[in-house]
């Protein structure tokens, strides 16, 4: 049987967004005080007895929502050509921290991106 560890760590931003297209109240301007739950997972530890330092995880996932905090998402180069959805944020987030984190022993495996307190979405690759 193969050992897997999967790491999650949570952090949040407030941003303000609107949908293009939509047929409903989220065509307008709001905001929402978003949460991500950033997740990697590897099959060996280091010396120390970890994948990754939860610190190293949070130190790049800080970094790359520092980018959409305090924002109107649809100014932001992402998301220029489609909507900042929850869908479109989490799978930016998810390419952003994989460039940042991903090595051969462990890999950013999912993100999931909370707009309140009842809905989020999960993206991942296979």
């Amino acid at each position: 049987m193969k050992k897997r560890f999967t790491l999650k760590t949570l952090l949040d931003f407030a941003a303000a967004h609107r949908l293009h297209g939509y047929d409903g109240d989220c065509a307008k301007l709001h905001g929402h005080n978003w949460k991500v739950e950033v997740m990697v997972t590897g099959e060996q530890l280091d010396d120390v007895g970890m994948v990754i330092d939860f610190k190293e995880i949070k130190r790049h996932a800080k970094a790359v929502v520092a980018e959409l905090d305090h924002t109107y998402l649809n100014d932001h180069p992402a998301f220029q050509n489609q909507n900042p959805t929850a869908e479109n944020i989490a799978a930016y987030l998810f390419e952003r921290l994989a460039e940042r984190i991903d090595t051969p022993q462990r890999q950013v495996s999912a993100i999931t991106v909370w707009e309140n307190d009842r809905n989020c979405v999960t993206f991942s690759v296979e």
